[in-house]
């Protein structure tokens, strides 16, 4: 059996733990719903748009703009945790480690969750109102991804590949919010990401392969099994061939490269050191996550920098 984490592992952070103590105790469910105790979904989602605005920029990228995509991507991400919660609320009490979200467990009601996603989307809209016009339908266009992407463990062993189209898409708006337009390297940026995501969401996945396998949902994570190691290595080669190929289009200077490299190094450290069944490990090797879009969104800067 896999090994799971104590409540105290899969709980908030620390820091986060006392970010939620500060609350009002009636806003504590909310804050919980949208996991603003676990910021890694949302620095995950935002990533992909800090590369494409910053490898689209002439120089260093528009401090404007990349505020607005990390508001973007926090509501957005928040956006998309209450979706998921509500459609997911039954198979969700079903699994140790989500049977206590609180729609799940019945703290928040389903229909005060569809009030406070109304309110989540009206704020996201405010937002890509800020971009030009093409970018704002591209935005908008990604909402059939959104909420789409919650049945797909339904229906298909790859609902990872569905959550790469959708985390993704920042690559793409990105460079739409820069150039007014879409050009080949954002299209092999947001390549390269869907398969970023594939390995790192794989790894996830395993976290809770027992209990989807009970319950009847799907995941990479099921259908590659024991095979999922040289699974990863192909994704992340072809994640950093996306990559490598979308700065290369640009003429970008060497610290790209840099960035590129120092990413490449953790993925190698994850797949290397990887602890399949350890739900411990999968979540530590996950996280690990944020520094690849950190060191390289570091490199696309440092480059830009250059002029």
């Amino acid at each position: 059996m896999i090994a799971r984490p104590s409540p105290q592992q899969t709980g908030p952070r620390p820091g986060a733990n006392f970010f939620l103590s500060i609350l009002p105790r009636r806003l504590r469910p909310f804050a919980v719903l949208v996991r603003l105790d676990k910021p890694i979904g949302t620095w995950l989602l935002l990533w992909p748009g800090l590369w494409s605005v910053a490898l689209a920029a002439p120089a260093l990228p528009d401090v404007r703009l990349l505020a607005l995509f990390a508001a973007g991507a926090l509501v957005m991400r928040s956006a998309g945790c209450v979706y998921n919660d509500i459609v997911d609320r039954d198979f969700d009490a079903r699994v140790a480690r989500t049977e206590s979200r609180p729609i799940a467990s019945g703290v928040i009601s389903v229909k005060t969750a569809m009030a406070f996603l109304v309110l989540l989307l009206a704020l996201g809209l405010v937002i890509l109102l800020n971009l030009n016009t093409f970018a704002i339908i591209l935005g908008a266009a990604s909402l059939v991804l959104v909420f789409t992407y919650p049945f797909m463990k339904r229906i298909t062993y790859w609902p990872q590949a569905f959550l790469g189209l959708t985390f993704n898409w920042g690559a793409l708006l990105g460079w739409a919010a820069v150039e007014g337009g879409l050009a080949w390297p954002a299209g092999l940026l947001y390549a390269g990401g869907i398969a970023w995501t594939l390995g790192y969401d794989t790894i996830y996945a395993h976290q809770d392969k027992e209990d989807d396998a009970l319950i009847g949902v799907k995941s990479s994570a099921l259908a590659l099994g024991e095979r999922t190691r040289p699974w990863l290595w192909a994704f992340y080669v072809l994640a950093l061939t996306g990559f490598a190929a979308a700065g290369a289009m640009t003429a970008i200077a060497w610290p790209f490269y840099a960035g590129l490299g120092a990413a490449a190094l953790l993925f190698v450290w994850q797949v290397a050191t990887l602890k399949i069944e350890s739900a411990e490990d999968c979540l530590a090797k996950f996280k690990l996550n944020f520094w690849v879009g950190a060191v390289f969104f570091a490199g696309i800067v440092g480059a830009r920098a250059m002029g």
